[in-house]
């Protein structure tokens, strides 16, 4: 394991400069693969040693380099030292190496690899609060939810796997003037036998019809304020029929979620707070924070100079509350519900000023919490579009992909014979659009491209999963030949090494991915250990090789199975054992 070589170095950095080991550990890192070189494994950062004052900040720092380089000296575990340009690298043994790090394959600790690194010792642990997706009732599940669904399943896998007990929760648009709207209209466009058959499609339909009416006719405006008001004031039958178009929706929207892999622990929704958003219009009152706009709503003063110039509104004119208003008691709800000690929104960044300033507010009413609470935004997907025109529903989408990729495994000599190919052209086709937006920053707009996507050479998610198919058709083909104990020094060619080197870097990618919540760091990994598995596959045969090296060369294959395996779940991908 990583940790094992760091740890080793530190004490080595800590005998010789008089210091405690763990200062050394941040400013240790495994050196990236670069083109299957096999050099040094690890790097040292002088400038980190001066930032944290380890070494003095003054002077020349190659000087620096070079002087500690000498003093540090070689020894079982570090066979190679020296120095590079502001840093020292070193190169540790290569039998102790590849010992080590596939030491957990034979002992069944395959899902914890990785996990148990001191890099996370200094990372937030607790409860950790995830809103995500977040689509509104009565609507079938747009594409636009697509990314908040999938990052925010990403960063809940994440957490989870990095020992957080994690509350995964899906905040439903489920109130507001457009239920008035839908309400008022079902009675005169509406059918239960069409609800029934076709729930989501209907309500769509129902709402497409009731938009254009309202437009010019009043009586159906007021109608809708008219059934609102009554939604508010929890009168039965408005009530009734808003409960039956929430649960058609969750039901319908489970059915989505179960085909992505996503599940959520709560649903809750705007319709939870929309009376304790009274309330909480009262605490501002009580705190002086409440003011009166000229247009007669109600504002939040967040202008650093008390000035107006920068407000938030949180009350109508009438005195109804806002989407801000529900989020505020929302967010007081929970930390009193669930005592997180982190809360985390994954939204697109068009909300970026509307969270800006919920957690200003938040802290100028006295919650300190609110300091851990954080907004993930994400960009735009430009393109999306099917055969059939512009994309407005996710499971056309979900559909698409998996045709499309139905078609492409028909067409490869490579398939092999499986007992469900659609459900795996399914699982494939998600997976190859978790990577496609996965694969850069979050914030940045992204342009859809189905046959890029879909290529089962490059980088992509259908080249994750040829490459994780591939090893487990080679491990079932060598099945019993795997042994409990094998001979480290049959896996020292530079294909076996490389591997390993990259493996060492696991721990700081997911502690990378934990520090940002970027999924990219994660991604890249993976598609770089495909692509040296795919050297390793020609250059290390295990059929027609004797049988200790064919047991070595099945755990190294093993093990980078094992890694890219979790590493996938861990984005929300299902692996594949065969295509």
């Amino acid at each position: 394991m990583a940790c094992f070589f760091r740890r080793s170095i530190a004490e080595k950095l800590g005998r010789t400069l008089q210091q405690s080991e763990d200062a050394f550990i941040p400013a240790l890192s495994a050196v990236p693969v670069f083109k299957k070189h096999a050099g040094a494994d690890f790097k040292l950062s002088i400038s980190a040693l001066r930032s944290s004052e380890i070494l003095p900040s003054g002077g020349d720092i190659q000087l620096q380099t070079q002087d500690l380089a000498t003093q540090l000296k070689q020894d079982s575990v570090v066979e190679d030292i020296s120095a590079g340009c502001g840093v020292i690298n070193f190169k540790v043994n290569r039998k102790l190496l590849v010992q080590k790090m596939l030491e957990p394959f034979g002992k069944e600790e395959d899902e914890k690899f990785g996990l148990k690194s001191e890099l996370f010792n200094n990372l937030k642990r607790g409860t950790t609060l995830v809103e995500f997706s977040s689509p509104n009732i009565a609507k079938k599940f747009h594409a636009g939810h697509l990314r908040s669904t999938i990052i925010g399943n990403f960063i809940a896998n994440l957490k989870q796997s990095l020992g957080n007990n994690v509350i995964r929760m899906n905040y439903l648009g489920d109130w507001g003037m457009q239920f008035g709207l839908l309400g008022a209209a079902f009675g005169q466009f509406g059918c239960q036998e069409k609800l029934k058959q076709n729930p989501l499609q209907h309500l769509f339909d129902v709402y497409v019809k009731v938009n254009k009416e309202a437009e010019h006719n009043e009586d159906m405006k007021q109608a809708a304020r008219d059934f609102f008001r009554q939604l508010e004031q929890h009168e039965s039958e408005a009530v009734s029929l808003w409960q039956q178009f929430r649960e058609i929706t969750v039901d319908e929207y489970q059915r989505v979620y179960k085909r992505l892999g996503v599940r959520f622990d709560i649903y809750s929704g705007e319709s939870f707070h929309h009376s304790q958003a009274q309330e909480v219009v009262q605490q501002l009152q009580s705190r002086g924070l409440l003011k009166t706009s000229e247009r007669g709503t109600g504002v939040v003063d967040l202008s650093p100079a008390g000035d107006m110039s920068s407000v938030c509104t949180v009350l109508r004119s009438d005195g109804t509350t806002l989407y801000i208003t529900r989020d505020l008691a929302a967010a007081i709800d929970r930390t009193e519900k669930y005592h997180f000690d982190e809360m985390i929104y994954v939204t697109d960044k068009s909300q970026a000023n509307h969270f800006h300033q919920l957690f200003q507010i938040l802290l100028a009413m006295g919650h300190s919490w609110a300091d851990r609470c954080q907004h993930v935004p994400f960009g735009l997907v430009r393109g999306m579009k099917t055969r059939s025109g512009d994309v407005v529903f996710l499971e056309d989408v979900l559909e698409e992909a998996r045709a499309r990729m139905l078609h492409n495994m028909s067409q490869s000599k490579t398939t092999k014979e499986m007992e469900d190919p659609e459900d795996t052209a399914e699982k494939v086709g998600i997976g190859a659009l978790i990577v496609q937006d996965f694969k850069g920053p979050l914030q940045s707009d992204y342009t859809f491209d189905w046959d890029r996507m879909l290529q089962a050479q490059g980088d992509t998610g259908v080249f994750l999963q040829y490459s994780h198919a591939r090893l487990c058709s080679l491990i079932r083909r060598n099945e019993g030949l795997e042994a409990g104990i094998f001979d480290s020094s049959l896996l020292l060619e530079e294909t076996s090494i490389t591997i390993l080197q990259h493996l060492l870097r696991y721990d700081e990618v997911l502690y990378r991915s934990a520090q940002d919540l970027q999924p990219k760091h994660l991604v890249n990994f993976l598609l770089k250990l495909c692509h040296l598995i795919a050297s390793a596959h020609r250059e290390l045969p295990v059929k027609g090789s004797s049988e200790d090296v064919a047991q070595a060369r099945l755990r190294l294959f093993s093990g980078a199975c094992s890694v890219l395996a979790n590493g996938m779940r861990i984005l929300g991908i299902t692996p594949v054992d065969k295509m």
